[in-house]
C-alpha cells in the first residue's frame, strides 16, 4: 500500500508495480520508464514532470490524476481509465490509447479519438505555419 507515499523525484525505472495502490501518491518528476503499473490504481495520483516512457499501465486507473507535462511516449495505455486527468503538455507520441477512457459522455470519448483528433488539429497548424513562411 503505497497510498499518498511522498515518490517526488524517485527512480523506479523499470520497476514492477503491477496493481499497486498509489492513490493519491506524489510522484512528480518520478522515473518509471519502463515501469509495469497495469492495474495499478493512481487516482488523484501527482505525476506531474513524470517519465513514463514504454510504461505499462493497461488497465490502470488514473481518474483525477495529474499528468501534466508527463512524458507518456510508447506507453502502454490501453484500457486504463483517464477520466477527469489532467493532460495538459502531456507527450503521448507513440502511445498505445486503445480502448482508454477519458471523458464520460454520453458517447464515452475514448482518448485514442481525442488524440486523433488533436494530431489532425496540430498538422493544420503545422501547414498553415509553413505556408506562412513561404510567402
Amino acid at each position: 500500500n503505497l497510498r499518498s507515499a511522498d515518490l517526488e523525484g524517485a527512480n523506479l525505472e523499470g520497476a514492477n508495480l503491477r496493481g499497486a495502490d498509489l492513490m493519491g501518491a506524489n510522484l512528480r518528476s518520478a522515473d518509471l520508464e519502463g515501469a509495469n503499473l497495469e492495474g495499478a490504481n493512481l487516482r488523484s495520483a501527482n505525476l506531474m514532470g513524470a517519465n513514463l516512457r514504454s510504461a505499462y499501465l493497461m488497465g490502470a486507473n488514473l481518474e483525477g490524476a495529474n499528468l501534466r507535462s508527463a512524458y507518456l511516449m510508447g506507453a502502454n495505455l490501453r484500457s486504463a481509465y483517464l477520466m477527469g486527468a489532467n493532460l495538459m503538455g502531456a507527450n503521448l507520441e507513440g502511445a498505445d490509447v486503445t480502448g482508454t477512457i477519458l471523458e464520460k459522455k454520453e458517447d464515452d470519448t475514448s482518448l485514442s479519438q481525442r488524440v486523433k483528433e488533436l494530431e489532425e488539429e496540430l498538422k493544420k497548424y503545422k501547414d498553415t505555419l509553413k505556408a506562412l513562411l513561404e510567402t
